[in-house]
């Protein structure tokens, strides 16, 4: 998902891109990839530990991290990330809300993907990683693609776009790119969306002329910047 990242941010890349949108090395990146927690009481000498998945029962490992820095983020740090983040500070929103209740403290470091949680489970024919995208794009001889992303179930306006965009560029095909994970209460969930992408790609695109995928990522709504932090995604399907 976050090529050409390796794994999670330290606290000086984390508060640069809050601040400019840039990692300190200056590559773009729109949101912090963080790791934070708590609880470091069991973590503080390891060099590696183990990720544990939230979403699947029995909460089995889903990735490794090697751990090169464990920092504390200040009062006015973690401030300034949430109103840079969200443009608020305010509690009741929904991604300001998960995001303060992460922790204080910043594991930073490369990690081993084991797996992809329940997404390729519950989505096999939808879930892909950008390597399989690239790779069915490549079997079925499309060279250019128009890609459109969404969180949502597409309207008629955003399949007029699709249309227009490819015609507009006499495109080989085009990728449907949706967000697989989990919404705020009260969105329409992830099945759903899926199937109702796909009824509508049935019914109102040429046979062979549009590929369903998606990828496993909860909304974190941040606004803009999560706009871009999706272009990220797409761009690197």
């Amino acid at each position: 998902y976050f090529n050409p990242l390796k794994g999670y941010m330290n606290l000086a890349d984390t508060m640069s891109i809050a601040e400019d949108m840039k990692m300190k090395d200056g590559l773009f990146w729109p949101v912090p990839i963080v790791n934070r927690t708590n609880d470091i009481s069991s973590i503080e000498n390891a060099g590696r530990i183990a990720l544990l998945d939230p979403n699947v029962e029995g909460n089995p490992v889903i990735a490794i991290q090697d751990v090169e820095s464990i920092e504390t983020i200040k009062g006015d740090q973690l401030h300034t990330i949430t109103e840079k983040i969200f443009g608020t500070t305010d509690k009741d929103h929904p991604g300001v809300g998960t995001f303060l209740s992460q922790g204080k403290y910043l594991i930073a470091g490369p990690i081993q993907v084991l797996n992809y949680s329940y997404f390729d489970g519950e989505f096999p024919d939808t879930f892909r990683t950008a390597v399989q995208i690239r790779d069915d794009i490549a079997k079925k001889g499309w060279e250019t693609v128009v890609a459109f992303q969404t969180r949502n179930p597409m309207h008629r306006a955003h399949e007029e776009l699709c249309k227009m965009a490819s015609e507009a560029v006499n495109a080989d095909g085009i990728l449907i790119h949706m967000l697989l994970g989990k919404l705020k209460k009260g969105d329409i969930p992830a099945d759903v969306r899926d199937a109702a992408i796909r009824k509508m790609v049935e019914l109102y695109f040429p046979a062979d002329t549009v590929m369903v995928t998606g990828y496993g990522f909860d909304m974190l709504y941040a606004g803009p910047r999560e706009a871009l932090l999706h272009a990220v995604f797409r761009q690197n399907a």
